[in-house]
């Protein structure tokens, strides 16, 4: 599966893999304490100061894998956002014999249910974008989405444009902006949200299944 990150953004803003079992060991932790962290203060309560005070090292030591907190945050949106693409992809491959319209509701329960269940990931996705190369992550794994619902159409005989404007990067788009919104006023996707998402998801391909 393709990474939603790449390997071109600037170091300052990517962790350094460590190499040796203690320093993966160490690597995690810090992961697993910053997830504590934004969990209690969220993003703008996040800096490694206070994650250095939480884990009782030294700046130092997280500093080695990471140059600054947008690395951590960063790390973890990647991870978050491999997760996502991996459950759409399997949701994809167990209903393709399905409606596609039940496949897009499916999806979506699916979508929703990810993010209510994994609280940092929905921070992270739905809520403030951390820098623009999370941005740019993020609007790269919609793209990586909208090839399921590409391969989607194509099985019942609809060939979605490849042109601009992008059909299957725009319906993800705006299932992710019902998901989005929920999150901003409710802090979680609610049921009547969710329901949006796939309506609109629907809605918008149904222009090119006729």
């Amino acid at each position: 599966m393709n990474k939603p990150i790449s390997n071109t953004l600037s170091s300052e803003f990517t962790a350094r893999l460590p190499q040796q079992a203690r320093g993966r060991e160490r690597f995690e932790g810090i992961l697993a304490a910053s997830e504590q962290l934004l969990i209690e203060k969220g993003i703008d309560g996040f800096s490694i100061p206070e994650l250095a005070s939480v884990l009782q090292c030294t700046r130092t030591s997280i500093y080695h894998f990471f140059p600054t907190p947008f690395a951590i945050l960063n790390e973890l949106t990647r991870r978050y956002l491999c997760k996502l693409e991996e459950e759409v992809r399997a949701v994809s491959v167990g209903f393709e014999t399905q409606p596609w319209r039940d496949v897009i509701e499916h999806v979506s329960v699916t979508v929703s249910r990810f993010h209510n269940n994994n609280p940092v990931g929905a921070l992270l996705i739905l809520g403030a974008v951390a820098t623009s190369e999370s941005h740019q992550a993020l609007q790269l794994t919609i793209s990586h989405l909208g090839r399921y619902v590409d391969d989607l159409m194509r099985e019942i005989g609809v060939v979605l444009p490849d042109d601009e404007p992008n059909a299957t990067a725009l319906t993800v788009e705006l299932g992710t902006a019902c998901l989005r919104l929920s999150y901003y006023l409710h802090g979680e996707v609610t049921d009547a949200y969710r329901r949006e998402c796939s309506r609109a998801m629907i809605s918008y391909l149904e222009q090119f299944a006729k």
